[in-house]
């Protein structure tokens, strides 16, 4: 007997709303309303492989509309991917369950990413697929020709976010990028009419999208859309026309059915209307049979396209295997060290933007992982260099993006190039524009996803921009996120460390952040070994009896080391701690944070910012000099001057506490 798609995919909603209704919590609708759009993708289109879920030419499943994760959990356990089990499903949202609220990353589970926050599926999936583009234009169309498939809501499509990542998608032609909008017309506080009154249609027309519109429940127009998809010039919406909570006779077409259980007096009339007789969680053999069949073809695919690469030059092959190396962290280890011994003999002033510039343009004739981007300030972060070759429509095979004025957009973006395989996406922006990129940030933390974060500008040092391009809490609330390092490099060489701390880190994200103004060469140790992976080291002491400990990051280790000299000249002995990355020093042992912030001496903290992140090194006696305050548009070193951040002002302040 034939098992037809709508019986398939009943097995997704009665698995959704079973376990919702056990965890006495979740979105059981969505999954009710596009069980069959899901169905028909799998069972029809989708390349997967359930026994080697990170296949690297696997069309990538992401379900931006996150709330409605039973879905996911759904088709993973049915299609045999075995991190999901049916046990975990019976515990969804309970402590230690791969089946969470909203979907988590997990390595080689069959989720692709973590969503939830509406509007990040979006852009997560406009990286993968400019990763699979650039991908292709390096290994050929038989080597590299998987799709990115997303499933969005109306929350997503209201976000910001969706239209700054939807906007660059259809400028660089992304073709092979499908997003299926659950069209349902209802939103937690009701009908969508409430809020939204968009022309969806003239929208992502306007972006450069193919717009297709369908019945969600016609198996033919979901099937027929796809194709049309598959042979479009142009990265395509469908527009599914979807009932929420399909087949509950009291709630459909609701927003009860939205964010909550449907209760189990509904559930059995659920089960009777769509004549699904079997108790909760209890999937027939013949259903589930039928639904791991569909994930047995995805061996097959793999292993036809494993004889495509086998067959492939030599070249090529070559090529995909270094590109497939996490890294060459001997050969990282050698540039470095290098670059440093370079830089030593010729002790530049520069900015830090314009050091990460030099150590970028090294690190690019070295890793061809590597893809940067700026949001339309690369002339100003630096981030663009000689070697750099733009990715656009016309040549996916660059390692530069411009990604525009949209730096939500592009953080969200760079998580989906850090997902792919093996790529490390950077892109830069203002400091204080971090705000904007804040909620990708956490995610990358969250995920554990190797991104680069540069963000120049880093103080009142930018002066006559003012107060709106003056970051003042900005550090400290970087500096919160977990999981996140945040480095504030001093010099050319502390940079060059930096970007080696951040390279090497494969289990989370890193913000480098970088001064406008010139700063003087200042580091003592250009030997082997990285201090900043320390977190903190010392950089200059006048005596072993000193009696101040001045510890500071970036353009502030210049002001410390101007304040030291001044207190040797009142007689006063200290030594200067270059802090480059508060959340390294914290991982050190006790004594050797004990010896660099020693409890006997006045501890004095300089930064151009909040003084929040710093009390924890700080005893009730000592002084935190920053800025809790904003800033003002002049030069900026008037100010620096009114902000009293001078060594003269610094010197004064401890000699003045020497003395009580």
């Amino acid at each position: 007997m034939k098992i037809k798609v709508n019986q398939l995919a009943n097995a997704i909603r009665f698995l959704s709303i079973d376990a919702v209704q056990k965890a006495n919590s979740g979105h059981p609708g969505m999954p009710m309303g596009m069980a069959d759009v899901a169905t028909v993708l799998f069972k029809f289109h989708l390349r997967f492989n359930p026994k080697n879920p990170s296949w690297i030419n696997r069309d990538r499943f992401i379900l931006s509309a996150g709330h409605g994760s039973m879905l996911l959990y759904s088709l993973l356990y049915l299609t045999g991917y075995e991190k999901v089990k049916l046990e975990d499903i019976k515990n969804f949202r309970q402590l230690n369950s791969i089946c969470a609220g909203h979907p988590e990353y997990f390595d080689s589970s069959g989720i692709e990413t973590t969503t939830g926050p509406l509007g990040q599926g979006l852009a997560n999936a406009v990286g993968l697929a400019i990763a699979s583009e650039n991908y292709k234009k390096k290994f050929g169309q038989k080597i590299i020709n998987n799709k990115t498939y997303v499933i969005a809501s109306d929350g997503d499509l209201m976000e910001g976010i969706s239209h700054e990542s939807m906007s660059l998608a259809g400028h660089l032609k992304l073709k092979n990028l499908i997003v299926f909008f659950d069209n349902n017309k209802i939103s937690i506080d009701g009908s969508t009419s409430l809020s939204v009154s968009d022309n969806y249609k003239k929208r992502f027309e306007s972006y450069g999208w193919n717009f297709i519109e369908i019945n969600g429940h016609n198996e033919k127009q979901i099937d027929t859309a796809i194709k049309k998809a598959h042979k479009s010039t142009k990265p395509t919406l469908i527009s599914c026309k979807t009932i929420i909570g399909y087949g509950s006779p009291n709630k459909s077409g609701k927003s009860s059915s939205h964010g909550s259980p449907l209760g189990d007096d509904e559930i059995k009339l659920v089960r009777k209307k769509l004549k699904w007789p079997y108790p909760p969680f209890e999937i027939p053999n013949k259903i589930l049979t039928e639904w791991r069949k569909i994930g047995d073809k995805g061996e097959i695919v793999e292993k036809n396209w494993l004889n495509e690469l086998n067959k492939s030059k030599k070249e090529i092959k070559e090529n995909f295997n270094n590109l497939n190396n996490a890294i060459f962290k001997n050969q990282l280890n050698d540039l470095i060290i290098s670059e440093k011994e370079k830089y030593f003999k010729e002790k530049p002033t520069m900015a830090t933007r314009q050091c990460s510039m030099k150590v970028i343009e090294a690190l690019n004739n070295l890793i061809p992982n590597l893809i940067g981007g700026s949001a339309d300030l690369s002339g100003s972060n630096n981030t663009k260099t000689s070697n750099s070759v733009i990715l656009n429509s016309k040549n996916y095979g660059g390692n530069y993006i411009h990604f525009g004025v949209r730096e939500h957009g592009m953080a969200g973006i760079m998580n989906g190039i850090a997902l792919y395989h093996n790529l490390i996406p950077y892109g830069g922006t203002f400091l204080i524009f971090s705000d904007y990129c804040k909620p990708s940030i956490r995610l990358s933390a969250l995920m554990g996803l190797r991104v680069i974060y540069i963000f120049s500008h880093d103080s009142i040092g930018l002066g006559e921009d003012g107060p709106t391009h003056q970051p003042i809490e900005q550090l400290a609330g970087l500096r919160a996120i977990p999981n996140l390092n945040v480095f504030r490099p001093a010099d050319i060489n502390e940079t060059l460390e930096c970007w080696q701390a951040s390279l090497n880190n494969d289990k989370g994200p890193s913000a480098i952040i970088l001064s406008r103004q010139k700063l003087n060469y200042i580091s003592n140790h250009p030997d082997k070994n990285n201090k900043c992976l320390k977190g903190a080291y010392e950089i200059n002491i006048t005596s072993h009896d000193n009696k101040v400990t001045i510890v500071a990051s970036g353009s502030e280790v210049h002001t410390a080391l101007e304040t030291q000299q001044l207190l040797k000249e009142l007689g006063i002995e200290s030594k200067v701690i270059s802090m480059p990355c508060q959340e390294l020093f914290d991982q050190q042992d006790n004594d050797y944070k004990n010896k660099i912030l020693e409890n006997d001496q006045l501890i004095v903290s300089i930064e151009a910012g909040s003084i929040i992140c710093w009390h924890k090194y700080l005893k009730e006696d000592d002084i935190a000099v920053g800025i809790d305050k904003f800033g003002k548009s002049a030069p900026y070193k008037e100010i620096y001057e009114e902000m009293d951040l001078t060594s003269n002002k610094i010197a004064t302040l401890i000699q003045k506490k020497l003395r009580k």
